[in-house]
């Protein structure tokens, strides 16, 4: 009887240990990517265009400088940015959310502001600097360091969010690389995380803020 209480103790902790070893994997994949999530329910079209194209009108191919690179795209007159990043380009960390501009799951930077990108249409960016999750990396695919806070800090509960997360905060450190914590509790303000896991993301922004 000792013998096998001891075994489902020892059973117990291995089983413990590599929960939390497999939610680190899985919080360092949705952090450096933002497509560990499944988006099901959220694949919706853009508001506006899921209809059939109206007659007379022509989609326009157009240039988009994405993560540094110039990516040739047909976008429809009234086509939303998420729209385009998500479903033209593949780049399915951008999430969809509430395409009402309320949620901020859809935040991406352009020109180093962090913008929804739900209620931005997508000519209306051309010619600017647009930076999705999948840009943040380094050039030699190292992780931005708020990227590191973030899996130091544990910062994600379900994930849905936090690639929005992990860009409005580089946005943020890009324009005050040393804010207060009210300042981050504003600036992070306008992303909603249905978790509650606000101040995992607080500590990890904070602790970014304090690296060189």
């Amino acid at each position: 009887m000792s013998d096998n209480h001891t075994h489902g103790d020892n059973a117990g902790a291995s089983e413990g240990s590599n929960v939390k070893a497999s939610r680190r994997q899985f919080i360092k994949g949705v952090i450096a990517s933002g497509v560990a999530v499944s988006a099901t329910g959220y694949v919706v079209m853009g508001r506006g265009n899921g209809g059939k194209q109206s007659a007379g009108t022509v989609e326009r191919l157009v240039t988009l400088n994405v993560n540094g690179r110039e990516r040739r795209v047909d976008v429809l007159p009234q086509e939303t940015l998420v729209h385009t990043i998500r479903y033209k380009l593949g780049l399915t960390g951008t999430k969809l959310g509430c395409d009402h501009s309320e949620c901020g799951a859809c935040s991406v930077m352009i020109d180093d502001v962090s913008t929804y990108a739900c209620s931005t249409l997508t000519h209306s960016v051309r010619g600017r600097k647009i930076t999705t999750i999948e840009g943040i990396e380094g050039p030699n695919g190292e992780l931005d360091k708020v990227q590191k806070a973030m899996i130091v800090e544990m910062g994600p509960a379900c994930g849905f969010c936090t690639p929005a997360q992990v860009v409005t905060a580089v946005a943020l450190l890009k324009k005050n690389p040393k804010p207060t914590v009210q300042e981050v509790r504003v600036g992070m303000s306008g992303v909603f995380c249905r978790c509650g896991a606000y101040d995992h993301y607080l500590k990890a922004i904070m602790r970014a803020s304090q690296e060189a």
